[in-house]
């Protein structure tokens, strides 16, 4: 473990924490989310086109779904059921007792480009990102076409249908989530990811959030030197936690960052859960990794349906 100030990790992990890997054989990892009703973390094996969940107690690891068209992030609503995010499909999508509908796949007339990552806030709102990366990897997806021309950061209104883009300024917005009063849009922005020729960004930008759910003030919160931002948390105290390539990165809210905790593969994302809700499990690249902390998720306990 490294960091700018070593001893600020004592308010963030036990002092014998660890990395220890839960489960293994997936192609590559992504989209966890800890379902408190049954015990497991369910995620994406987005390449093998399944849903996988490990139960952390016993270590056995079982397949949710197959043929699932690419599945990526996913969230609890308030209900508890899985909001998720569909590459093949390209869209939003809810599983509620075993049965899969759409939320949304569509804005102004035009597909979806291949929706990335989802929260839902606390009035019901579901925001997500909309990068490319399901229509230009045929093994994430299907090939396609941008068809309103950018990759915007959406905001649906579960109550009255009504979709909008948020966020229009980051090229390919991946990772997204709240500060704990909601008063702060994270969106990271991945475009370097397919690029070899050393262009792109790798970094995290935050927004204001208007009582109208209007985005403004857009800056970069923090660079990731050595990766990207594919996905992260906010915890109960605001600090970001992201994944960082080969490790996970915690960032104050202030941008500083805080501590680098290597891990065995690339982190694609992670979430919070466990009984008390301080266990941070880690998916990257073929497996689930689990890391014991001293906090929480910002957003209160959702029991899963």
């Amino acid at each position: 473990m490294t960091g700018n100030d070593a001893p600020r990790s004592t308010a963030l992990l036990p002092a014998d924490a660890l990395v220890t890997r839960l489960a293994t054989g997936a192609s590559w990892s992504e989209g966890p989310v800890w379902l408190a009703g049954a015990g497991v973390l369910r995620w994406s094996d987005i390449p093998g086109d399944r849903i996988l969940e490990v139960d952390p107690v016993s270590g056995v690891t079982t397949v949710h779904r197959t043929d699932v068209e690419f599945t990526n992030g996913r969230t609890l609503d308030l209900d508890g059921s899985v909001v998720q995010c569909s590459h093949g499909r390209r869209r939003v999508e809810r599983e509620r007792d075993g049965v899969v509908t759409s939320l949304v796949d569509s804005w102004d007339g035009h597909r979806l480009n291949s929706p990335n990552d989802v929260v839902v806030a606390s009035d019901g709102a579901v925001w997500f990102s909309d990068p490319p990366y399901g229509i230009v990897q045929p093994h994430e997806g299907h090939p396609g076409v941008r068809e309103y021309g950018g990759c915007y950061v959406f905001r649906l209104d579960q109550a009255s249908g009504e979709v909008r883009p948020v966020v229009l300024d980051v090229e390919e917005p991946n990772g997204l989530a709240f500060s704990p009063d909601e008063r702060l849009l994270y969106v990271s922005d991945t475009s370097a990811a397919l690029r070899t020729d050393g262009t792109g960004n790798h970094h995290i930008r935050v927004y204001e959030v208007g009582p109208d759910g209007t985005c403004t003030g857009g800056r970069v919160f923090a660079e990731i030197d050595g990766g990207l931002s594919d996905g992260f948390r906010v915890d109960v105290e605001g600090r970001v936690w992201t994944s960082a390539g080969a490790a996970v990165q915690v960032f104050a809210p202030t941008g500083e960052l805080l501590i680098t905790v290597p891990v065995p593969e690339t982190v694609g994302n992670l979430c919070f859960g466990g009984p008390d809700g301080t266990d941070l499990f880690i998916a990257a690249t073929t497996s689930i990794y689990h890391l014991a902390t001293l906090t929480r998720d910002a957003v209160g306990p959702r029991v899963a349906s």
